[in-house]
């Protein structure tokens, strides 16, 4: 089958050694590119079906370009995020929808046919593990403590789209679990192919249990967007401002559900006190440290996980306000000490799963009702689709963002 597929061993080679992607010339040999650890194979070996109950196989209808897919292409990820996965090669892409194309022994739920999105973590219960670990039992899938253990499935990365072992959405075939598959119907590919990212987005505006009427979303990127979508939803009277600068993503934040617009750096918080009062507290010189917005909004959600980013956040948060870090981001050196001197909760999400505030249900089974709802204002956020084949120009268009009018760009295999 078809597959683009990147190399693990490089990737590792190419964070240990600060940006040095590959040895010289390396990359010419290969084939691999861009960032040196990712290519496009034409005759891959299809994932094959496991003989435990429940697997199915899937034909991926669209597969969208994540964040940490780009992560991994570049070689800008934190290193720690791949440091203890043992398969040499993955096939990236873990946001998918599909059609089942074939079932395995015990299949319950699912017949061939069916269109479905995936959940791609891959926890205890679908490695064979019996006994659950304290956090897929306490209802924590995606912070399984078994990520690395391969059990009866034999897979030792997090899941879809991080293994050959079941391989990923930027291919023609892949495997997964049918209780980590849910019916999509005839929602269309370009929304049912968020599900995913939109199921993480809820999962982090649901961290933040209301303790006020003014929030922060930085970044109108793809996550960015959908938290700003959720808390809409969750809050429909709470005042959402977004960090966008430049109309591109603007114009996509107002339409998700933000409140208002603010621009980047320095004068979002000048920005705020003007319209909302507060008082700025500025350094005295010759300190050049950025000003802090006291009455400052009650929670934010940095969705780019910058240096600056996180700086901003918590300088724009009243005492004892919350930031929550959306997704995943590389290393950053941050001066933390507003956290001590003005109480600030930092609370990091990423993946998704059951959620108590959803009575036990899971956050995809949500976003999933919510796409079926045209009040679910997503339908901007999916720019771009490319074939396999151009997997470069992809990559090349995803990072640069608005830059080349991207949002959120995927495959069609």
């Amino acid at each position: 089958m078809r597959a683009v597929i990147a190399d693990t061993a490089l990737h590792r080679y190419a964070l240990a050694t600060a940006g040095r992607l590959l040895p010289r010339g390396m990359g010419r040999r290969t084939g691999w590119g861009p960032g040196g650890v990712v290519r496009l194979e034409r005759d891959l070996p299809v994932p094959t079906l496991p003989a435990a109950d429940g697997w199915v196989r899937i034909a991926p209808e669209l597969a969208g370009v994540c964040g940490s897919d780009l992560g991994i292409a570049l070689a800008k990820d934190s290193p720690r995020l791949s440091a203890f996965w043992t398969s040499p090669r993955q096939v990236l892409g873990h946001e998918v929808v599909g059609v089942v194309t074939e079932t395995g022994r015990g299949v319950r739920n699912l017949r061939e046919g069916d269109r479905v999105v995936i959940d791609p973590v891959i926890a205890c219960a679908q490695r064979g593990f019996e006994d659950l670990c304290r956090q897929c039992a306490q209802g924590h899938p995606g912070t399984c403590l078994r990520f690395d253990q391969p059990g009866t499935l034999g897979c030792v990365s997090p899941g879809t789209g991080f293994d050959l072992t079941v391989g990923g959405g930027w291919s023609e075939s892949l495997v997964t679990h049918e209780s980590l598959a849910y019916a999509v119907a005839d929602i269309p590919a370009r929304r049912a192919v968020l599900a995913e990212p939109a199921a993480i987005s809820l999962h982090a505006a649901l961290r933040w249990q209301r303790t006020g009427d003014r929030v922060v979303v930085i970044g109108p990127g793809t996550v960015g967007l959908l938290v700003t979508a959720a808390l809409r939803l969750l809050h429909p009277d709470l005042d959402i401002a977004v960090v966008a600068p430049g109309d591109f993503g603007g114009t996509r934040a107002m339409e998700v559900g933000a409140s208002r617009l603010l621009p980047a750096g320095n004068a979002a918080i000048e920005t705020l006190a003007e319209t909302d009062g507060g008082r700025l507290v500025r350094p005295r010189p010759p300190m050049q440290q950025q000003v802090i917005l006291e009455q400052g909004v009650d929670a934010v959600f940095d969705c780019v996980g910058a240096r600056s980013t996180i700086d901003l956040g918590m300088r724009m948060l009243r005492p004892t306000g919350m930031l929550v870090l959306v997704g995943a981001a590389g290393v950053q050196l941050v001066d933390w000490s507003l956290v001590w001197a003005r109480q600030l909760t930092i609370q990091g999400t990423i993946n998704s799963g059951p959620e108590p505030a959803l009575g036990g249900r899971t956050a995809f089974s949500q976003v999933i009702e919510w796409l079926a709802e045209p009040g679910y204002r997503i339908d901007g956020i999916v720019t771009h689709e490319f074939a396999l084949e151009q997997f470069r120009t992809a990559l090349t268009t995803a990072a640069a963002g608005p830059a080349a009018a991207a949002v959120k760009v995927t495959f069609r295999p």
